[in-house]
C-alpha cells in the first residue's frame, strides 16, 4: 500500500480505545481524509503532543483506495497556533473554520481550500484585537467561496441581470446571493441596505480594506453569514462551532 505524505491541518481529534487517537486532516494533496494514529496516547508515543486539533504539519499516511479510514504513520509538527488557544474569540473562530472544512470539504484534492484555512489560521493569530471580527467575516465568506458556493452580489443569481452598484440590494439566502427586482418580488428577499452592502462586498473581495462595523451591523452579519452558512452547506446539519461563534459566550462573562 502506498504512503503518502502532505501538509496537513488537523480538523478534529477523538480518543479511540486506551492508546490511539481518530482524526480528521485538511491535507493540501487529498482533501479531508481520516486516519488512525496507532499509540498516539501513550507516554512514549512518536505522535508527542503533535495531534492537536488546528495543529500543521506533514502527516503519513497509508492509503488504501476505497478504504475510509487511513494508518496514519507520522505527523511531523511545523506549527501549533498557541495564539489561537489564548484568546477564546480567536479560537472559536478558527474552530469555525476548522468545522466548515470538515464538514464540507471532499475527499479529493482541494489546494486551493487548504490554503485558505493555513493563512486564515496565521491571519487570525496575528491580527489586532480590534480587527478580529470583521477578519472572521472575510476569512469565513472566503473558505464558503473557494468550496464552490460563493454568493452573488454583481448579479441577479436567477437571470444573471447586471445589478446597479450603488443603493439597497435585495439577497436571497436560499438562492445564494443578489436578485434584480423582478426576481425579489417574485422570490422575496432580505433587503441590504446601502451601507450594509458596501460592506459586505468589501468582506468578499480579499484586496479590500476590512469595514468598520458597529455592534449592531456585526451582528447582523453574523447572522447573514450564519444563515447562508446553515442553508447552502448546513443542509440541517448541527454546527457547534458556528453556533458558539453566533452565541459569543466570552461577551457575556
Amino acid at each position: 500500500m502506498p504512503l503518502a505524505s502532505t501538509p496537513a491541518i488537523v480538523l478534529s481529534a477523538l480518543r479511540y480505545s486506551e492508546t490511539s487517537k481518530i482524526v480528521r486532516l485538511a491535507t493540501r494533496d487529498y482533501g479531508v481524509q481520516s486516519g488512525i494514529a496507532k499509540g498516539a496516547l501513550r507516554p512514549k508515543s512518536r505522535f508527542g503532543g503533535s495531534l492537536q486539533v488546528l495543529s500543521e504539519g506533514q502527516a503519513q499516511m497509508v492509503m488504501k483506495e476505497g478504504r475510509e479510514l487511513n494508518l496514519l504513520t507520522a505527523f511531523d509538527l511545523r506549527r501549533l497556533h498557541v495564539g489561537l488557544a489564548a484568546d477564546l474569540e480567536r479560537y472559536a473562530i478558527a474552530c469555525a473554520l476548522a468545522e466548515v472544512m470538515l464538514r464540507f470539504a471532499s475527499p479529493d484534492p482541494q489546494p486551493d481550500s487548504f490554503e485558505v484555512l493555513q493563512r486564515a489560521l496565521a491571519e487570525l493569530e496575528s491580527s489586532p484585537g480590534s480587527s478580529v471580527e470583521p477578519l472572521a467575516f472575510r476569512l469565513l465568506w472566503e473558505l464558503v467561496s473557494v468550496l464552490g458556493f460563493a454568493p452573488s452580489v454583481d448579479a441577479c443569481v436567477i437571470d444573471g441581470a447586471p445589478l446597479s452598484p450603488e443603493g439597497a440590494l435585495p439577497f436571497s439566502t436560499r438562492d445564494g446571493g443578489a436578485l434584480c427586482t423582478t426576481c425579489a418580488v417574485q422570490r422575496g428577499a432580505t433587503q441590504l441596505p446601502d451601507q450594509d452592502r458596501a460592506d459586505l462586498v468589501a468582506l468578499l473581495d480579499p484586496t479590500a480594506s476590512l469595514p468598520a462595523l458597529d455592534p449592531r451591523h456585526k451582528a447582523a452579519h453574523r447572522r447573514l453569514l450564519a444563515r447562508y452558512i446553515q442553508y447552502h452547506l448546513g443542509e440541517g446539519a448541527n454546527l457547534p462551532a458556528l453556533e458558539f461563534w453566533m452565541d459569543r459566550p466570552w461577551e457575556a462573562a
